[in-house]
């Protein structure tokens, strides 16, 4: 039959024999699944709901949601981003000494640095004890190098308070650039000794004992007796709210963020609360946890830890060469046991001393190896964390912290011509580990 049809006729015939084809099978499908509709669906959600759990678990797979463990990711304000920093592992460090060398980024606070948990901490503690009230135009006040001042200042605007800021005049300068923009009224002074009245720490402390009712720092109004406005000083060196803070935040944080794996932690210390707080939550847990000091040239603590007496060798008649610490490291390093240091007494189990080229080095080493720019105090405990590694051996596990970054020490810690000027060598590339003695 189809030999007597045209060639385009042959197609034609061919198409509807096959379409006939289709429409059979079809319809007889159709018929022998009509007996089994009411099972089909019964099953219909459960088919569905297996499905949508199959495609959800598919796009999981492949893209990665982030899965939410609160009801609520959003946090509420400045506060809610204070701490649960990352902790990070320092490749190159690591891969050096045969250690887990992990770094908490401290530096991520929303102020840039560990102090922001102390402010919020010492902020908490003023307004459970109703010294200070919120949105009533209070004054903080404190002596600070920097950091601890610009956290009070950031929180300070958030919680609706002013914010005083009493501060060594050899500081590096975008410190107290920074508390400006936050609004903060900064008072530099010359640097001196704890004794002297006019010391940073102490003449803050007279300015809150002297604000006045009428909000003015030095005067003592009778007239707004009725003011709630008050004159806090924070006094980040002896409020224990300081040790509280990272004994309750910190410290846990490290133990969850690393399951308790643990061999030492390394740090140094200025006002002593971090040091503190961490070392004596954590050897509660871990009873084999090894706890040392990390201290800067100039600083009495390291000698206060070996050999409980707090001495530094610029101490020497002639030797010193500033009236505070005499390294160019900010942010660790005292002459003077402060209230939250002793709060470590019992928990620290050595100390090591690092040099200022030390910390130099370590910095540039680390932006050179790892993209990292960190400030001197985490150049410091970097330091000592190689120096521990070396000590213990491969295969341990040392946690240290990033405190700030090096953004906050541009015309200090990063400045070549300052830092020759202190008879200090600045290498254009460190990329070995050679410098730490």
């Amino acid at each position: 039959m189809l030999e007597s049809l045209t060639e385009k006729n042959k197609h034609i015939a061919i198409g509807a024999a096959l379409g006939i084809f289709f429409t059979l099978s079809t319809t007889a499908i159709i018929l022998a699944t009509t007996g089994s509709t009411k099972r089909f669906t019964s099953n219909n959600t459960h088919n569905k709901s297996r499905r949508r759990s199959s495609i959800s678990e598919s796009i999981d797979k492949f893209i990665a949601l982030p899965k939410s463990k609160d009801s609520s990711v959003i946090c509420d304000g400045v506060a809610g981003l204070i701490g649960n920093t990352p902790m990070m592992r320092i490749k190159s460090l690591s891969d050096a000494t045969g250690c887990e060398i992990l770094a908490k980024a401290e530096f991520l606070n929303p102020g840039g640095s560990t102090k922001d948990r102390v402010a919020l901490s010492m902020i908490n503690t003023a307004e459970r004890d109703h010294i200070l009230t919120p949105g009533n135009g209070s004054t903080i006040f404190e002596g600070t190098v920097g950091s601890t001042g610009i956290s009070l200042a950031m929180m300070a605007k958030a919680r609706g308070y002013n914010a005083w800021i009493v501060m060594p005049d050899d500081v590096a300068l975008e410190k107290s650039q920074l508390l400006e923009k936050l609004g903060a009224h900064v008072e530099k002074v010359r640097p001196v000794s704890i004794v002297d009245k006019n010391q940073f720490v102490n003449l803050a402390k007279r300015r809150a004992q002297e604000f006045g009712k009428n909000g003015e720092a030095g005067s003592l109004s009778s007239e707004d007796e009725g003011s709630d406005k008050t004159g806090f000083f924070a006094d980040q060196f002896e409020n224990l709210a300081n040790f509280e803070a990272h004994f309750t935040t910190t410290g846990p944080e490290i133990y969850k963020q690393t399951k308790g794996d643990v061999d030492a932690i390394v740090m140094g210390a200025g006002t002593g609360g971090t040091l503190a707080g961490v070392a004596k939550y954590l050897k509660a847990l871990l009873p084999d946890l090894r706890t040392y000091l990390v201290d800067p040239q100039g600083s009495g603590l390291f000698n206060k830890v070996k050999y409980n007496i707090m001495y530094s060798p610029t101490e020497k008649e002639g030797k010193r060469k500033r009236h505070q610490v005499d390294t160019v490291v900010e942010g660790v390093g005292i002459n003077r046991l402060t209230r939250n240091f002793s709060m470590s007494e019992g928990f620290i189990d050595d100390a090591i001393r690092v040099t200022d080229q030390e910390a130099v080095d370590m910095a540039r080493y680390l932006v050179n190896q790892e993209g990292l720019f960190i400030g001197s105090s985490s150049a410091v405990n970097c330091v000592g964390a190689v120096r521990i590694a070396r000590e213990l051996g491969p295969g341990h596990t040392i946690v240290t912290l990033l405190c700030d970054s090096g953004h906050r020490h541009l015309t200090k810690f990063w400045n070549d011509e300052y830092l020759a000027n202190q008879g200090l060598e600045v290498k254009d590339v460190v990329d070995n580990l050679d410098f730490i003695v």
